[in-house]
């Protein structure tokens, strides 16, 4: 704990409670001037709002800047949005948002997000920068429809397209890892490999026709006694199968970082490579394995797109979700449930996009704009910087 906020922490204030607590007042403040509240005068929302701000500064001073710059953030768009609601009519602010239905969106938009974060927390917790995540995606997209085609099955689309993104990754792994290669440079490749791989498969095979109305998809999963219960049920009372598995594999993969042995090892080789390959650690396997692991679940996110939110694919289909799937590992620290929580604010934001026509032409313009320009934020540190694995894009060689 650092001076500051051992001095703040002595005076009645911990600046970590009272970042979250301005997030939240930022939030409380937008929310009380939409439905189903739809408070009509700004004022209320004005003061939460600056308390969320004086939140925020609170935190900063005590050396929680990450989270004080978030709640300061979260204060400014909650008053923005606050205004900019109670101008607004009722009507079309009950038009655009049905919450039920914006988390629903949410879900199936922050989807293949999740599987592409969690891909790179792996890969990027054993040392290896993965900005390939764009092309990995991308090849479990084309490949999971191609092999549902050829295959008459969802399970074996979804196989083949993870396939096609591990065999990616792998390359990826050769040129970062045993040829030492510069990782940034190598991941970029990766991404327009897989853009030609793709258009031309895609062209060669399907030409201007496109992929047939009807693929195999994923099955919509409901869940038994969920779905009749009054707004849980229409916005989590049916998802994709592929939505539960990522949602699921956010806490397996926490207690496989941070609770087994292989866990530690893992993030070993990311941080004290010498010191891990000193104790017996396969420094190079174990990077390896990591890498097409992220692979695997990169093209999982893809096939999301093609075979289970879609049902088709046309080129360049993931269109920058890799990249947004990568500012998520940085934003969320490098740790699963941080990913999961920028995914989901990435995935809201486009949900909030798709109804927003129906009120604002622009201002659907501006949030269908807005997953990249939080990517631009979180990448160049403006909201706080987090610390990432002491050896990310260090090659290791073997003494």
């Amino acid at each position: 704990m650092t001076a500051g906020t051992m001095a703040i922490t002595r005076g009645g204030v911990a600046p970590r409670p009272v970042g979250w607590a301005g997030v939240a007042l930022g939030a409380i403040a937008w929310y009380i001037a939409l439905p189903p509240l739809t408070v009509r005068t700004p004022v209320p929302s004005l003061l939460l709002a600056l308390a969320a701000v004086a939140a925020g500064a609170v935190a900063v001073r005590g050396e929680e800047k990450r989270l004080g710059w978030g709640a300061v953030t979260a204060g400014a768009l909650g008053g923005v949005g606050a205004v900019a609601a109670t101008e607004s009519g009722v009507g079309n602010l009950e038009d655009v948002f049905v919450w039920s239905a914006l988390i629903a969106a949410m879900l199936r938009f922050a989807t293949p997000l999740v599987f592409g974060a969690l891909g790179g927390i792996i890969c990027e917790r054993s040392g290896v920068i993965n900005i390939g995540l764009e092309g990995m995606m991308l090849m479990g997209a084309f490949f999971g429809i191609f092999g549902a085609d050829l295959t008459g099955s969802w399970l074996g689309g979804c196989l083949i397209g993870m396939a096609a993104g591990g065999a990616l990754a792998l390359i990826h792994a050769l040129f970062s890892i045993q040829f030492r290669a510069d990782q940034v440079v190598s991941g970029f490749a990766m991404n327009l490999l897989a853009l030609g791989i793709t258009g031309y498969v895609f062209i060669s095979h399907y030409g201007d026709q496109g992929t047939p109305d009807d693929i195999s998809r994923v099955p919509v999963v409901t869940l038994p006694g969920v779905e009749d219960i009054p707004f849980v049920g229409d916005s989590l009372g049916r998802a994709s199968l592929l939505t539960w598995l990522a949602l699921a594999l956010v806490p397996v993969l926490t207690l496989y970082l941070f609770r087994t042995p292989r866990g530690l090892r893992l993030r070993s080789v990311g941080e004290k490579p010498r010191a891990a390959d000193s104790v017996g650690v396969p420094v190079i396997r174990t990077r390896y394995l990591a890498v097409i692991t992220s692979g695997l679940l990169a093209a999982l996110g893809g096939v999301y797109l093609s075979i289970a939110f879609l049902g088709s694919f046309s080129q360049n289909l993931t269109a920058g979700r890799g990249y947004i799937a990568l500012a998520a590992v940085i934003f969320g620290a490098w740790r699963p449930a941080g990913a999961l929580a920028a995914a989901l604010l990435f995935g809201f934001s486009s949900a909030l996009a798709q109804r927003l026509p129906a009120f604002s032409e622009s201002t659907a313009v501006l949030f269908q704009a807005l997953p990249y320009v939080l990517t631009l934020i979180v990448v160049a540190g403006l909201i706080g910087r987090t610390r990432p694995p002491a050896a990310i894009g260090v090659p290791y060689v073997k003494e």
